[in-house]
Parts: C-alpha cells; sequence; structure tokens
C-alpha cells in the first residue's frame, strides 16, 4: 500500500514537472502543490477505509465460520460417541463367533492341505516325466 502511494507520488510529480516545462505561461507551483497533496491525502484515506472494511469483513467471516464448526462439532460428537460404543460392543458380542469360526474352519482346511498335498506332488511328478519324455523325443543338439 505505500509503495502504491510513493507511486502515485512519483507519477504526479512527474507529470506535474513535464507539464509545468512545457507550459510558457507561469504558473502557482504551491496551488499545485497543495490539489497534489490533497489528492494523495484522499487517495490514502480512501485506501485505508476500504482496507479496515476489508479486514471487519474477514473476521466477521472467519467468527462466523468458527461458530458454525464448534456448533456442528458439538451436534455430531454425540453421535461419534454413540456410534464408537455401539461398534465396541458389536465387536465384543462377535468375538466368541470369530473364534469358533476359526476353531472350526482350522481342522477342515488343515484336513484339505493334507489331502491335496498328494494330489499336488503327483501333478509335479507328471509333469516332470512329460517333461522328460519330450526331451528325449528331441534330436541332440
Amino acid at each position: 500500500m505505500k509503495f502504491s502511494l510513493v507511486a502515485a507520488l512519483v507519477v504526479l510529480l512527474a507529470v506535474a514537472h513535464g507539464s509545468e516545462a512545457v507550459s510558457l505561461v507561469k504558473r502557482d507551483v504551491q496551488s499545485d502543490m497543495d490539489r497534489i497533496t490533497e489528492f494523495i491525502k484522499e487517495m490514502s484515506a480512501t485506501i485505508t477505509s476500504s482496507t479496515q472494511d476489508m479486514v471487519e469483513r474477514v473476521k466477521a467471516g472467519t467468527n462466523t465460520a468458527q461458530t458454525y464448526i464448534k456448533d456442528s462439532k458439538a451436534q455430531i460428537q454425540p453421535l461419534v460417541d454413540n456410534v464408537q460404543a455401539e461398534a465396541a460392543k458389536l465387536r465384543e458380542h462377535v468375538k466368541p463367533f470369530i473364534a469358533n469360526i476359526d476353531d472350526t474352519i482350522k481342522p477342515l482346511t488343515d484336513n484339505f492341505q493334507d489331502q491335496v498335498k498328494p494330489l499336488t506332488d503327483m501333478m509335479v511328478n507328471l509333469f516332470q516325466q512329460m517333461l522328460n519324455q519330450t526331451m528325449a523325443l528331441l534330436p541332440p543338439q
């Protein structure tokens, strides 16, 4: 903001100096300086006022948003607490069922693996024999 004021002052002084150098009629320098000074004061007051208005609006918006967030959190927190409590209860109720299912399934999977292992070994041996027989059919290299 200060840079804008300084830049405006420099431009105005340059314009005033340039127009004064070109002019053939003698001017009243004091009245020109008074007008420039008054213009800069008005511009500074306008910028300051606008900036203060903008800051106040931002503060008001921030306060409104914080209030809204705080109110929303106050309304939602009991629901979150209830959901967490119900989830903990459900977890405790389900835990024995999961343990029971695990105890039931484990012997079945172990039995299945015991039955599949010989079949897997037989398939590996069969593929190995097929590979050996195919290699025997190929001409020597």
